[in-house]
């Protein structure tokens, strides 16, 4: 009994430990996640607006741009995965590669070749345990992005855009990441990027009936200016997201690791309580029988 006492004192002892650390963690992400959400909050409305932007300049002018313009045949598409660079997020990570791995599926019943550019220690690891390549990778700044992250990312995207499909180039660009709804609530998202007619092809709530418009100096140049600014605003916006997510999704992972912990505390002091009561009634039966003994003895 006294072995067996020891064994649920020291897994109580365990519990109470790794439940320190999840509250800890617990408390730490609900106090990043307040920035992330201001981060999401600032940057959308700028995001719109350079959408918008682009959207009026592709839709009111009839000339064939190549960030614009749809091939006649798509022949690689390239997959830009937003993970993080830790765990301990719930699902956070494996719902992301999950829906890239659905949208490469799709992408290759259609005929085309996916090339992947990485970011986050996440999905890096998990193209490194599978022996699969990617064209870039990025890990480090999952969980406080910069915009010069973004940038990096766009150029590197844009650039493999701009060459031809033979000379290891690509004809459309997807992102997947998480979007926060919620504190409860992380969505795996995709948005193809480019070419540009698929992604803006739903109005907005609140949008209103656009003028007709004149660009100057023409519209190439004023396309050549506008959509790398958007592909950065897009991709920044998306990293943003994501660490919005992943602070949420490390929150609800440690609470619920936190009440786990809880339970855990609770049925090994209920079996450590049993335990102690049968060693005690051991000992007074066995001071009981002892006594009974040198009774008969007289």
């Amino acid at each position: 009994m006294g072995a067996q006492l020891r064994v649920y004192r020291q897994k109580i002892k365990s519990a109470q430990t790794t439940k320190k650390i999840t509250k800890a963690m617990e408390l730490i992400a609900a106090s990043r996640i307040q920035k992330a959400q201001a981060r999401v909050s600032a940057s959308t409305p700028y995001s719109r607006a350079i959408t918008r932007a682009v959207s009026a300049v592709a839709t009111y002018s009839n000339v064939d741009h190549v960030l614009t313009t749809e091939p006649e045949k798509i022949e690689r598409a390239a997959i830009v995965i937003l993970t993080s660079d830790r765990g301990l997020a719930g699902a956070f990570n494996s719902q992301v590669l999950r829906e890239a791995e659905e949208l490469a599926e799709l992408l290759r019943s259609q005929g085309k070749e996916v090339v992947y550019f990485l970011v986050g220690r996440k999905a890096v690891g998990y193209f490194q345990f599978r022996h699969r390549e990617s064209e870039r990778q990025w890990t480090g700044s999952s969980e406080n992005p910069e915009f010069e992250l973004a940038k990096e990312i766009a150029d590197a995207v844009l650039e493999s855009f701009l060459r031809d499909a033979s000379d290891g180039g690509v004809d459309e660009i997807h992102v997947v990441y998480n979007t926060f709804v919620s504190m409860m609530t992380q969505t795996p998202t995709v948005v193809r990027l480019l070419p540009l007619e698929v992604v803006e092809g739903v109005a907005e709530p609140d949008a209103t009936v656009q003028p007709l418009y004149e660009f100057e100096p023409d519209v190439e140049t004023v396309l050549d200016g506008l959509l790398p600014v958007y592909i950065e605003s897009r991709i920044f916006n998306a990293l943003l997201q994501s660490a919005a997510a992943k602070h949420a999704a490390t929150q609800k992972a440690m609470k619920s690791a936190s009440d786990n912990a809880d339970k855990l505390i609770t049925d090994y002091t209920r079996l450590a309580n049993n335990a102690r009561q049968a060693e005690i009634t051991q000992q007074i039966s066995e001071i009981v029988g002892g006594a009974d003994a040198l009774v008969a003895a007289k």
